[in-house]
């Protein structure tokens, strides 16, 4: 009778037929040509208008493509670049070398030789007093997961945050600086500590009480200064990286050294492929000159979009990429890189497989423990909505960020929505019922709205799309 009962209210399967092979081609046929034509207008407006950017914004010259010029005016790429040219990667392959040395002659003491290298590497680049700012932290939020009390370590991670904006702070720390980058690099390190602190704090509050303190002081010391993800992530939990470089097995991991080789030459062609993209399209000097926003033509403003956000994908290949083969080569499993953004057709979707790590942080200590889907469709709403507030205050706190946090909340609630109604088996039952294919009309309408948006976003040249830059 149970079991009747059980396959009488059991949700029906939802079938889905597979579309012909003539029909998938011609779709991707469709959307290819719709990003080659939109990136070459975008390429014809760059021409065009290429000596009036060039004297408002001092476009460099194109080192590996000839006769081009190079756009710098994405912030991120620009700042990450030239501090990977002039330090990281001596500062990663010192890291490097560091590991594999360790590993064959004190492996016991791999873990102890890896935290003094980034203590280190660490005030080399920030300096003495940079340096000192960490470890306040550190200090700080170390004392405070001491109580074991979860709501006292947020609210002390939030403050630090919170200091990270005060300008009278800022004008201090950059007094200690020659040059804007240094300052911001101390910025971005302390953000990316942020997360890592808060990620220890919690977990201490929740373990049982038995660890002793100067274990998980040595522990918590090496999880914040492990060098490859110490400046810009990706970010890894603290539960995760203490099992996995503690694993009776990890001093024996070797990578082979085909697989390193075919990972570097994949890094430098998506290294390769960035530059490439702002020395033919001038998206963000376009996207900040409000002027000629109003006069390219549909099809450029709908480019400019696809290719501000295709180049956000391509730039966090390189710049998760580095690390996640550091971090590869130590043993550890690094978070997966982000996917291909005109693969995803959700808000989930995205904010699930873009940032791996921060989804997962997020999920962890913001959405599960403020009750998630355990409390039905408010619960969902109440938790996400906490977890893009803190998305949104880690970032900055800016008004545009704000805007752009609330837009993806509601849109991810919208989703969850709709999935919600969608279970019901009578909706079930409609939906199996349809048998001609609207994927085309979808498509098209999808098109429209990428441009249409494309061009009331883009004419607002202070919104950034690079919503990973503090």
């Amino acid at each position: 009778m149970h079991n009747q009962a059980k396959q009488r209210f059991q949700k029906p399967p939802l079938h889905t037929a597979a579309l012909p092979v003539w029909e998938i081609g011609f779709y991707l046929l469709l959307s290819a040509g719709s990003h080659l034509y939109s990136f070459y207008e975008v390429y014809k407006v760059s021409k065009d208008y290429e000596e009036e950017l060039t004297s408002e914004f001092e476009f460099e010259q194109g080192f590996f493509i000839w006769g081009f010029k190079k756009d710098p005016t994405d912030f991120e790429w620009s700042f990450w670049t030239e501090w990977g040219q002039n330090s990281l990667i001596w500062t990663l392959i010192g890291h490097s070398v560091v590991s594999k040395v360790s590993r064959m002659c004190i492996p016991k003491f791999r873990v102890w030789f890896l935290t003094l290298y980034g203590l280190l590497a660490s005030l080399f680049l920030l300096g003495l007093k940079g340096l000192a700012v960490v470890l306040l932290h550190m200090a700080l939020s170390y004392t405070v997961a001491m109580l074991r009390v979860p709501l006292m370590s947020w609210l002390c991670s939030l403050l630090l945050l919170y200091t990270l904006h005060m300008s009278s702070l800022e004008e201090m720390q950059r007094s200690w600086y020659k040059t804007e980058n240094e300052y911001y690099l101390l910025l971005f390190s302390l953000a990316m500590c942020c997360l890592r602190y808060t990620s220890f704090s919690l977990e201490y509050c929740w373990q049982n009480s038995g660890q002793k303190s100067y274990k998980s002081f040595f522990w918590f010391t090496a999880y914040l200064f492990y060098y490859p993800l110490f400046h810009n992530g990706p970010i890894i939990n603290y539960e995760e990286f203490t099992l996995q470089m503690q694993r009776q097995d990890s001093s024996v991991v070797q990578t082979d050294i085909c697989t390193v080789i075919l990972t570097i030459a994949r890094i430098f062609l998506w290294w390769l492929l960035a530059e490439s993209m702002i020395q033919f399209m001038y998206m963000h000097a376009i996207q900040s000159h409000a002027t000629l926003l109003e006069i390219v033509p549909i099809w450029a403003l709908g480019g400019l979009a696809l290719a501000q956000v295709l180049f956000f994908y391509v730039k966090y290949l390189v710049l998760f990429g580095v690390p996640a083969l550091i971090v590869k080569l130590d043993g550890i499993e690094a978070p997966r890189l982000p996917r291909c953004v005109s693969t995803m057709y959700s808000f989930t979707g995205m904010w699930r497989h873009f940032d791996v790590g921060l989804h997962r942080w997020l999920i962890r200590y913001i959405y599960v423990p403020m009750g998630g889907s355990q409390h039905g469709f408010l619960g969902k709403m109440f938790s996400s909505g906490l977890a893009f507030g803190f998305v949104y205050y880690w970032h900055g706190g800016h008004d545009y960020l704000l805007n752009w946090a609330v837009l993806n909340w509601l849109g991810v609630i919208a989703e969850n929505g709709v999935k919600t109604v969608a279970s019901f088996p009578p909706v079930q039952g409609l939906i199996a019922g349809q048998e001609q294919p609207y994927l085309f009309l979808f498509f098209c309408i999808a098109l429209h709205k990428l441009e249409w948006n494309g061009k009331e976003h883009i004419r607002k040249s202070d919104c950034k799309l690079q919503c990973n830059c503090c």
